[in-house]
């Protein structure tokens, strides 16, 4: 009888304290959003999940990625600040939640883009599952090239193989000679995170990056996937970075290292000294993986 009434207590006390968690959860303030003009008629929304990019065309907004699930409204008033257009079109960079977490939120006449190997990963999320969630889908995909609007609107679209993930977009705006890089180029001087889950490639990263670098003409600045607004030198520079840490990462690998001690051995040129090396542990053991 008594451990029935402490059973009881204690379920009592477990539902008391999910329903206080839910209610903190709900309580909690949605993510503080800010917005930036990156030239002419582009500008960045930061906060809340990857990058977003807002285009302002002729005849809409094209906005790149929508960051985490119910931040779609934030987006929208953000871009009202600018701009009184709808949004005409969604492009997302790849998979992940932080960047295609708010697709729900642009209704009407919005077509949604992205690369056919990131629409195949969102059609694995229960998010996009539902008859509702499908409509959120990319409903226009490409393999290695694409182009919408024209003239001074238009926007290219390259994939150059994987890396973060298996269908990661390179995002350009070719008259403002600008380019939204996604989280190939999340952090301008940081390892990425490699999601062999969805694709990923330490690998191949490299070998996409310098693709790309040597692929696109004309651009000047950089909209890494989440940091702050950089140039093209820098996005080069990455790649060279990212070449080396695949190099050392081998080597370690041939020395017979450990994940741990090829994490805490690494070292890299003096050149990139400032680069960020925190996720070294992650990204050899997803380079090792590959390398059995």
């Amino acid at each position: 009888m008594k451990r029935l009434a402490v059973l009881t207590v204690l379920l009592a006390v477990g539902a008391v304290s999910i329903s206080l968690a839910q209610q903190q959860q709900q309580q909690r303030p949605p993510a503080a959003l800010e917005i930036q003009k990156v030239k002419d008629n582009l500008y960045m929304i930061t906060g809340g999940g990857g990058n977003t990019a807002a285009f302002v065309t002729d005849k809409g907004v094209a906005v790149v990625d929508t960051k985490l699930p119910g931040l779609g409204p934030s987006i929208l008033e953000k871009i009202k600040s600018v701009t009184d257009k709808p949004v005409t079109m969604v492009i997302n960079t790849h998979t992940h939640g932080d960047h295609v977490g708010s697709n729900n939120a642009f209704t009407g006449n919005v077509e949604f883009v992205a690369q056919e190997n990131c629409k195949a990963g969102m059609e694995k999320m229960p998010a996009f599952q539902s008859e509702e969630g499908k409509k959120f889908l990319p409903g226009k995909t490409y393999k290695d090239k694409l182009s919408v609007l024209s003239g001074k609107d238009k926007i290219d679209l390259y994939y150059f193989g994987r890396g973060h993930t298996g269908g990661d977009s390179f995002v350009v705006f070719p008259a403002l000679r600008v380019m939204h890089a996604g989280d190939m180029f999340a952090f301008s001087k940081g390892l990425p995170i490699i999601d062999i889950s969805n694709g990923g490639s330490g690998l191949e990263y490299p070998k996409s990056l310098m693709k790309a670098a040597a692929g696109i003409k004309g651009v000047d600045s950089v909209i890494p996937g989440h940091s702050a607004v950089t140039n093209w030198a820098e996005f080069k520079e990455y790649g060279d970075f990212m070449q080396e840490f695949v190099a050392a990462v081998e080597q370690a690998k041939k020395a017979g290292k450990t994940v741990d001690q090829a994490a805490a051995d690494l070292k890299l040129p003096e050149k990139y000294k400032d680069y960020n090396l925190s996720r070294g542990k992650a990204a050899v053991a997803a380079l090792y993986g590959e390398l059995k």
